[in-house]
């Protein structure tokens, strides 16, 4: 005969049980997951599905809001002292943003005229700013970043900076190539999470021009206050830049050196 086996009562499930509240707590304490939610039958709690539904709204929000570019370009211009240029991708409007990611890769008309007039370099480094996927994200974070790096970047010459709106990675690409810069640094609003509505991306791209791909490029993600803080983004940044213009390469053979991080 098969003995039946009688699960313990809740109280006598060890500590280390998943329904340990201590456990729970700990848990907690080390990642914005959702982790131990209670239920109410075979429903999650009210309070748990509210906050779901309003990390999913401000989600949603952070992709559809628009970047305030004339706001951004002022400050940019006021703590790099460079020229700022306000260009525009092929996308007419966020819902082909969203349906195009191809289009948000190229400027459009009047941002190529404009940029083939703002004076070719050569230049060691073309700054792009651009909305991305959560123009919160760099309307937060873009600044007070950059006042991080720019100590570091003493003696660069710096190209006139773009603010993109509507824009992809690869526009990078484009205006490196026609900058005549040696590397390109695009700071870009990364795609929201349901804990990381304003998360910071950085892209470095050695000798940008159309037809680069993803591994050819070196990313920081997560720049923000809950995750990668300013300095530590800004001591990366810097390192990358500083070997990528020494080794002439980005993208998967370059790869970060831990000790030196520490060390700077």
């Amino acid at each position: 005969m098969t003995e039946t086996r009688v699960p313990p009562p809740e109280s006598s499930l060890p500590e280390h049980s998943a329904s340990s509240p201590s456990l729970t707590a700990r848990l907690r304490s080390l990642t914005p997951a959702r982790v131990g939610l209670g239920r109410t039958g075979v429903s999650l709690q009210t309070r748990d599905l509210l906050d779901f539904q309003r990390a999913h709204a401000r989600a949603r929000d952070a992709v559809h809001a628009r970047l305030d570019a004339a706001s951004l370009a002022s400050a940019l211009g006021g703590i790099t002292g460079c020229a700022v240029l306000r260009l525009h991708s092929a996308v007419p409007d966020r819902t082909r943003y969203l349906q195009r990611p191809d289009l948000g890769r190229i400027l459009d008309a009047a941002s190529r005229d404009l940029l083939a007039n703002a004076g070719a370099g050569p230049w060691d480094l073309a700054l792009l700013v651009a909305d991305g996927l959560s123009a919160l994200a760099v309307e937060r974070h873009a600044i007070p970043l950059l006042e991080e790096l720019l100590p570091r970047l003493a003696g660069w010459r710096l190209a006139p900076v773009c603010v993109v709106e509507q824009g992809r990675v690869a526009i990078g690409d484009e205006v490196g190539a026609v900058l005549h810069a040696q590397l390109s640094l695009v700071l870009i609003g990364e795609r929201p999470g349901l804990s990381s509505p304003d998360s910071l991306g950085a892209y470095i791209t050695w000798q940008p021009h159309p037809g680069r791909t993803d591994a050819e490029r070196n990313c920081i993600s997560n720049i923000r206050a809950e995750g990668l803080n300013y300095a530590q983004a800004a001591a990366q940044l810097g390192y990358y830049l500083a070997e990528a213009r020494s080794r002439q390469l980005t993208g998967v053979g370059l790869k970060e050196d831990s000790n030196l991080l520490s060390e700077g």
